[in-house]
This record gives structure tokens, C-alpha cells and sequence, in this order.
């Protein structure tokens, strides 16, 4: 990628900027981003046949991917400032983040019981930009050179980001739109409220309007990246970009919603966060440019383990506050949902702050 101008950390480029060694980065990238990928490539002939299969198999490996990887992803957010920034104390770094979710979460809890399908819509769309915020982290840091610009690389998020929250809708609205009820449900306590309340959410103008969004992005995005490439950017990083969104654009339009995002969650979006926060763990780092990925996930895990359970606490305590209460698997997935909702909101402020630290929006070229 062009090079940034000296003396400027905020407009530092992660592949470019030094902060940890190139073995460790390639070691990151070849883990945490490219085996995934080419696993959930393997796995959409499985995907494929899930609408063949009752929803409760999604619920079941939702619940199954966020044990096993989805919660602990966010669980280090109180290392972060710690980490990423000179000067900061443990003790300020575990203060200004504790404070950030509690206010922010309490508010997008508060906001499911005030206005539940507003919520619903909200959470979506900060799913769309945070997952776009991750896969462009992602980019950046495996050093592609067909996005150099911040206008590229926000172009690069709606397409990355839409991907998991707009296909789904376009191509299986039935499941998406009995997921929304399910979290909707919770909510209202009157038979049949649910359904009438997400009626505006699944008309056919905004499937249409996502749909369009999503192509019309997919189509700038990889046409601006050739562009790029014919005036000299590496091939191998634009001819990544666009197999890997070829396979997320198959896998949301073949697997059935539910079991689409369970795993990609945990096998695409959370395993990349994990590695873009091992890079800034000095630990860890020096273990990945060892190759030694097992001791850099066990320092993760060890780091994790407290705020992870933490996170299941949230859950259970949103199921139990529901006022329609908590009683099939339905109810279990829409309760996980909003209290995802409620950390994932803290969340993306704290991985913007890491991206500003990092210069994701700001390369060396870029506005």
C-alpha cells in the first residue's frame, strides 16, 4: 500500500506500520483469515442443503458457534486501550471500556423493551457496519494494494458487511423475517403482535432496496479493485478480495439464514477479530512469529475467559427480563440475539477507536 507520512500514527496502515514484525502478520493472515475462508469455501455444498432441514439445526450451531468462539471474540475489548495506545494504565484502560458497556449496552437493552422492531432494524444495520469494519481490518492487514483510499476501503465494508445481514434477506426471507418475530416476540406478549409489528421490515421495496445495495456495492467494489490493478496494484491481494467475496455471496444465498450466520460468525467474522487482537498482545505476537499459534489462542483464552462468561451472564439476564418469557429454541436464539446486541454496540466503539489507532480509514492516500 503507499506509504504513510512519517510521524503520523493515526494515519498508519497495520500492514505497513511496524507495530508487529511481518511473521507474525503472515502468520495471522494464514490462520485466523485464509484457512477460514477456504473452509467455509468447502462447507457451502453442506450449506447448501441446510433449507432442507428444520430451523432448530441453525439455532442449534448459532448457539454452538457463539460458545465456542462468537462471545470470546469481543471478551478482551478492556485489553484493547492497554495495548493499542503508549500511556495508558490497566486501570484507565478497564475503566473507560467497563463504563462504555454499560452505558451503551444498557441502552440498546433498554431500546429492545421500548421499541423492539426499531432495535431489531438498529442491530442489523450496526451487524452490517461492523462486520464490513472487520473484513476491511482484515484486508488492510494481509497488505492488499487494490484499496487505497478511505472511500475504497468504505466501499470494501457495505459490500463485506451486507454479505451476511442483506443476501440472507434477498434470498431466504421467510427464515429472516421469523428470526425478527422470534426477538421481536419477546417483547410483546400478545399473540399474533410480533408478527404485525416486523410487517414494514419485509415488504418487497426493502428487500429490493438491500438486495440492490448489496450488488450495486459488490459490482464498485471489484470493478474499482481491477481498476487498481491494471494501474499497477498486485493482482494476488484484488484476486483474494473478490474470491472471498464470491464465496460469501454462495454461501448467503445457498445456506438457510440461521445456520449461515452461526457459522460464520464463528468461523469467518470472530476468528479474524481474534488475530487482529493477538497482533497488539506483545505476548502473543512473539509466540505467532515463532509460528506458535497454540500459545498465542492460549493467552487469548486465558485473557477471554472472565469477560466471556460475563457476556452469558448478559444473555441469561436478558431471558429472563423478556416479558414474554423464554421457552423454545426460537425464544433461546432471539434472547442470545439481543444480548449480542447489547455488547456488540460497545464493541464496535472500541474497535473503531482500535482502527483509528491503526489508520484503517485513514492510508496513506487516503481522504
Amino acid at each position: 500500500m503507499t506509504e504513510p507520512a512519517k510521524g503520523s500514527t493515526a494515519r498508519r496502515d497495520p500492514a505497513a506500520s511496524g507495530e508487529r514484525d511481518e511473521p507474525a502478520r503472515s502468520t495471522v493472515d494464514r490462520w485466523f483469515a485464509l484457512y477460514p475462508a477456504l473452509a467455509l469455501a468447502a462447507l457451502l455444498p453442506v450449506g447448501a442443503a441446510t433449507p432442507l432441514f428444520p430451523v432448530e439445526l441453525g439455532v442449534a450451531t448459532f448457539a454452538l458457534g457463539t460458545l465456542a468462539v462468537g462471545m470470546a471474540h469481543g471478551a478482551v475489548d478492556h485489553l484493547v486501550p492497554l495495548r493499542a495506545a503508549p500511556g495508558v494504565s490497566l486501570r484507565r484502560s478497564i475503566a473507560v471500556v467497563s463504563v462504555a458497556y454499560a452505558v451503551l449496552g444498557g441502552a440498546v437493552v433498554a431500546a429492545f423493551f421500548l421499541a423492539p422492531v426499531a432495535a431489531f432494524a438498529g442491530f442489523v444495520a450496526l451487524t452490517w457496519l461492523h462486520w464490513g469494519q472487520g473484513d476491511a481490518a482484515a484486508l488492510a492487514l494481509a497488505g492488499v494494494e487494490h484499496l487505497p483510499t478511505s472511500a475504497e476501503r468504505w466501499l470494501s465494508l457495505v459490500v463485506r458487511g451486507g454479505l451476511p445481514m442483506g443476501v440472507p434477506l434477498l434470498a431466504h426471507p421467510a427464515e429472516y423475517r421469523l428470526v425478527a418475530e422470534w426477538v421481536v416476540g419477546l417483547f410483546v406478549a400478545e399473540p399474533g403482535a410480533a408478527a404485525a409489528a416486523v410487517d414494514p421490515l419485509f415488504v418487497p421495496e426493502t428487500r429490493l432496496a438491500v438486495g440492490g445495495v448489496v450488488i450495486a456495492a459488490t459490482l464498485a467494489s471489484v470493478g474499482a479493485g481491477y481498476v487498481r490493478v491494471r494501474g499497477g496494484a498486485s493482482q494476488r491481494g484484488w484476486l483474494r478480495d473478490a474470491g472471498e467475496v464470491a464465496v460469501l455471496w454462495a454461501w448467503f444465498l445457498l445456506a438457510a439464514p440461521v445456520f449461515a450466520i452461526g457459522v460464520y460468525f464463528a468461523l469467518w467474522h470472530a476468528l479474524r477479530h481474534v488475530g487482529r487482537l493477538t497482533l497488539v498482545d506483545p505476548g502473543a505476537a512473539g509466540a505467532l512469529a515463532a509460528g506458535d499459534v497454540r500459545r498465542a489462542l492460549a493467552r487469548f483464552a486465558r485473557d477471554a475467559a472472565p469477560l466471556t462468561l460475563g457476556g452469558f451472564l448478559v444473555v441469561g439476564t436478558v431471558g429472563l427480563a423478556a416479558p414474554a418469557g423464554v421457552a423454545a429454541p426460537g425464544d433461546l436464539l432471539a434472547m442470545s440475539l439481543v444480548g449480542i446486541a447489547a455488547l456488540t454496540l460497545p464493541h464496535v466503539v472500541v474497535t473503531a477507536w482500535l482502527d483509528r489507532r491503526q489508520g484503517i480509514w485513514r492510508p496513506g492516500t487516503g481522504g
